[in-house]
């Protein structure tokens, strides 16, 4: 990026502090925030109204996506009629709570709406129309403005985009999800910490930080440490990274994955070759939690700080040999290490595959409780 367009793209004052977090009068410090993914493909695995909102301090209502003439779907993957209702009973159950309502846009696979619509100035205008729109008549308090992949060839329009979305909505907060950072390529780049002003959460989607191939070896899917250079993953490493590039820790967000992730032919972590037959949605805590889960199987890596589920006769109805998840136990340590970081949130994708609906009440949110627990006091 030329040096000449690079200060234009920048030449607007950073958003002021949004006054409106005062709302976290009953303890919470609005410094630090828990952003609960909400998601409505999975609204039969939570309803709104069983949302455990002391340890959500954003609701982070999924979603509405960007379509390359610059405007926005509503169905929130239902449909036209009952998406809407849904997301408003959610934007409801938020504010009644007094917390706050943040509607996601975008997501995975949604790549060539951002870039049509953020590609000219006629598609940024109506695109922060759209967003005006939804901020003002569904009462709700920002976006997630899911651009992924964000690649360096999207950075002008990406940057020109939050510039006129920030004109339009000066009232809105803003975050946006970031992705994590292989360790082996790790130089900061400074164009993180340029960005960050225009937001108001920066938050490294730290999940899935595995890949079955290009020389890794078997590793987890959410770290906290233990980095090498056949598992160059981990929390710590990204966070280090986007400090490094410097976008300041009380802006920067970590994730945590309320699912885990299934391999074969590995039985634990720095093994090779071995292959991935799922994760995300069909290892949602709930499902591991029933049907994968024995004292048995359960193994803790002290270095990474997670448990997983190790079996070479193979676990559940997939035959995973290895699984890896998240705990109470690994989000109470990621929990406190965020918190010790001065970390500004935690985010979860996605609440709803952490409840257990059939657990006695007081006990159907683990995952949330110690997030709430170690990261909110």
């Amino acid at each position: 990026m030329h040096a000449a367009r690079l200060a234009c793209l920048f030449c607007l004052a950073a958003p002021s502090v949004h006054a409106g977090d005062a709302i976290f009068a009953d303890g919470f410090d609005p410094s630090r925030w828990v952003q609960g993914y909400f998601v409505g493909y999975e609204r039969s695995l939570l309803a709104p109204e069983d949302i455990d909102f002391r340890a959500v301090t954003h609701l982070m209502i999924g979603r509405m996506r960007p379509l390359a003439d610059g405007s926005l779907t509503r169905d929130f993957d239902i449909d036209d009629v009952e998406g809407p209702q849904w997301a408003a009973s959610a934007v409801a159950a938020a504010h009644a709570a007094n917390r706050k309502a943040i509607i996601m846009i975008g997501g995975a696979g949604e790549i060539d709406g951002w870039r049509g619509a953020a590609r000219t100035q006629q598609g940024r205008d109506r695109l922060a129309d759209a967003l005006h729109d939804v901020f003002a008549s569904w009462n709700v308090d920002g976006f997630d403005l899911d651009w992924e992949p964000l690649a360096d060839s999207d950075r002008d329009d990406f940057v020109a985009l939050v510039h006129t979305i920030r004109a339009r909505v000066p009232g809105a907060i803003l975050t946006v999800p970031v992705g994590w950072i292989n360790t082996n390529f790790a130089t900061p780049d400074p164009w993180w910490g340029q960005i960050a002003p225009l937001f108001d959460r920066l938050n490294v989607m730290s999940y899935d930080m595995e890949w079955p191939a290009d020389g890794w070896q078997s590793w987890h899917s959410s770290a906290l440490h233990g980095q090498t250079g056949e598992t160059p993953s981990s929390i710590s490493g990204s966070v280090a990274y986007y400090l490094a590039s410097g976008v300041p820790a009380a802006k920067l967000g970590v994730g945590s994955g309320f699912y885990g992730v299934c391999w074969r032919d590995v039985t634990e972590p720095h093994q090779t070759p071995g292959w991935i037959v799922g994760s995300d949605g069909e290892f949602s805590y709930s499902v591991i939690a029933q049907q994968y889960l024995t004292p048995a199987a359960r193994r803790w890596d002290a270095t990474a700080h997670v448990p997983y589920l190790s079996s070479a006769g193979g676990l559940g109805p997939q035959g995973c040999n290895f699984l890896s998840y998240e705990d109470a136990q690994s989000l109470a340590d990621k929990g406190a290490w965020a918190k010790e970081q001065g970390l500004g949130s935690l985010i979860i994708w996605t609440i709803g595959q952490g409840h257990l609906p059939d657990a006695p009440a007081g006990q159907r949110d683990p995952l949330l409780e110690a997030i709430r627990t170690s990261f909110l006091p």
